[in-house]
């Protein structure tokens, strides 16, 4: 259970520091998302900054699995998405908040079998 609880780790951290940085650089389809539920470009650098910053957390909890860094970040990540979830559901594009629901669903994961 723990190689695969450091195997999804490895892959959520990868996926929100990608993320992350798409939101961060300023990239076109990186905002597209943020953009598309009427979030400002501001806003969604610092969504990024988030990202990124806490997919370095669930790095350092596959090292650390015992430091309470990783489960806060997972945590934060957790609550974005379902900020995310929220946002697209207010803004009636419920279909493309596909992507957060899964992630969503992989961070619950992550924090049950933690």
């Amino acid at each position: 259970m723990h190689l695969a609880h450091d195997i999804l780790l490895g892959l959520l951290a990868v996926i929100f520091l990608v993320s992350g940085a798409l939101k961060l650089s300023g990239n076109p389809k990186g905002l597209e998302g943020t953009r598309d539920v009427n979030i400002g470009d501001r806003v969604a650098r610092l969504i990024g900054l988030v990202e990124a910053v806490a997919a370095v957390g669930l790095v350092y909890a596959i090292r650390y699995p015992e430091e309470l860094i990783g489960w806060l970040a997972n945590l934060v990540l957790w609550i974005a998405m379902g900020v995310a979830v929220y946002a697209h559901s207010k803004a009636n594009k419920m279909k493309s908040a596909a992507p957060a629901i899964v992630l969503l669903v992989l961070l619950s994961v992550v924090l049950v079998i933690a």
